[in-house]
């Protein structure tokens, strides 16, 4: 037993002499190899990205009243209606949370235009714990944007804001904001895509292109910044996708968003023009499919544009002339290729100015002038 003591011993030896040998022959100090390493440098980019701009991010809680009948006046017993009287309306509260980012100094926050729908009270908590009246100064449903003041003489932490027309597919993409109501919420992703149409998420009375992120996006979430991995916010988070295609998270980008804070500040709303038309994509493939087919009732031109589904009866459009199955090549000069980067026209147009049109009708090109009047059923 005390040889086989010995050896063991002997090996623990030889194995130590062969660490201590090793860790000198490559210039490393025995003691050096149980340091620790600096702890600044086990942060991760994205630890530094949120230093930048956490301060900046908001809770917004809101509140708003419903007027609730108690019960059906019908059936309440004569004999206790002359005792108790009518029945009354009661007020019953209804609570909403949702979150926001800080953009100036001067405590305006940018957030959804849906977290601040119709509320009679908001309350905004700062990421020190402080706790602020907010007053909506205005919001735009059709990009889902709001803009809310703080009361107070604070001066407040702003986010620094970068560039959404920078962003790449592959960029990191991280959200932030106070999910089911936990404040400080981080959750990191990739730009998933660009350009995403708010349509073809069923959404047809919002004029969005979004940012599409896998950065998880929950109830809560909304109205809190997307950042890159510098802590710039390039888009304020709007929606995630449930059901089929769960997991995908939407942004509206941070340059539209200002475009329309801009506005909310100056004006308290924001006008929107229109045309009146429903357009479809059109291009050279579907166009041949349907050319085929002998029950069509039109031949459609082999190209890519803007088709007229249907023109609203005295709408703009109806007025310069457009009809049901003329194709939008051309507005204000640029070239269009689907209904979108026609939207995106009409959007830079001004109300009451001419705005102009090529559009190809039985094969012959056509020129119209069509005046924009402001979107309809905003309040």
């Amino acid at each position: 037993m005390q040889l086989i003591e010995a050896q063991r011993k002997i090996i623990s030896l030889q194995k130590f002499l062969c660490l201590f040998f090793l860790t000198i022959s490559i210039g490393i100090q025995p003691l050096d190899a149980f340091q620790t390493f600096d702890s600044s440098q086990e942060h991760s980019f994205v630890a530094e990205a949120v230093k930048n701009v956490g301060s900046s991010v908001v809770r917004i809680d809101t509140e708003r009243k419903l007027e609730r009948q108690d019960f059906d006046p019908t059936l309440l017993d004569p004999l206790l209606r002359e005792l108790l009287g009518e029945p009354g309306l009661s007020p019953e509260k209804e609570r909403g949370q949702g979150s926001g980012v800080l953009i100036d100094e001067n405590g305006l926050v940018l957030t959804n235009a849906h977290v601040v729908e119709r509320v009679d009270e908001v309350s905004v908590t700062l990421a020190n714990g402080q706790e602020c009246e907010g007053i909506v100064v205005g919001s735009d449903e059709v990009t889902d944007i709001a803009l809310v003041r703080l009361n107070g003489s604070s001066t407040f932490s702003a986010a620094p804001i970068g560039n959404s027309e920078d962003l790449e597919v592959g960029d990191w993409a991280i959200a932030l904001g106070t999910p089911y109501g936990l404040e400080r919420t981080v959750t990191l992703g990739i730009v998933s895509s660009l350009h995403r149409d708010i349509n073809s998420l069923g959404f047809s009375d919002k004029r969005l292109d979004l940012i599409q992120t896998d950065a998880a996006i929950n109830p809560g979430n909304s109205g809190g910044p997307l950042v890159n991995a510098s802590g710039q916010v390039i888009g304020i988070n709007t929606l995630v996708r449930s059901g089929p295609g769960a997991g995908l998270g939407f942004a509206i980008p941070i340059n539209l968003a200002k475009k329309i804070s801009e506005q909310l500040l100056i004006e308290g709303k924001v006008v929107h023009p229109y045309l009146g038309v429903q357009l479809v994509s059109l291009n050279a493939r579907i166009a041949k499919e349907h050319n085929r087919d002998p029950n069509s009732l039109m031949v459609l031109p082999e190209r890519t544009g803007a088709l007229v589904q249907a023109v609203i009866p005295d709408s703009p459009a109806d007025r310069a002339g457009l009809r049901r199955g003329d194709l939008v090549i051309y507005a204000e000069g640029i070239q269009i290729d689907n209904p979108q980067s026609l939207l995106e026209q009409v959007e830079e147009s001004e109300i009451g100015r001419p705005f102009d049109l090529k559009i190809l009708r039985n094969s012959q090109e056509i020129k119209l002038s069509i005046k924009p009047d402001p979107l309809p059923g905003l309040g």
